[in-house]
């Protein structure tokens, strides 16, 4: 029983990391996206810089409901 317990707290760990990491990658890639869009053209920074915003924290949403599943499956 006590080898299940420690299974879940390892699982929980690894579910918080790999939430993390795919919140990191998520930014990463919608900041280049809008970093690029917004040098090639630069009077649609406006647009550009909301749809980032939209999508940053859509993608930090899911790293954060990562973060709390990991937290659950570990009690």
């Amino acid at each position: 029983m006590e080898a299940l317990a420690l299974s879940g707290i390892g699982l929980g760990a690894i579910g918080f990391g790999l939430a993390a990491i795919g919140g990191g990658i998520g930014v990463g890639l919608s900041a280049l996206g809008a970093t690029q869009a917004i040098a090639r053209q630069p009077e649609m920074y406006g647009r550009i810089f909301t749809v980032f915003m939209m999508g940053a924290a859509l993608a930090e949403a899911l790293g954060l409901l990562g973060f709390v599943l990991a937290f659950i499956a570990m009690s």
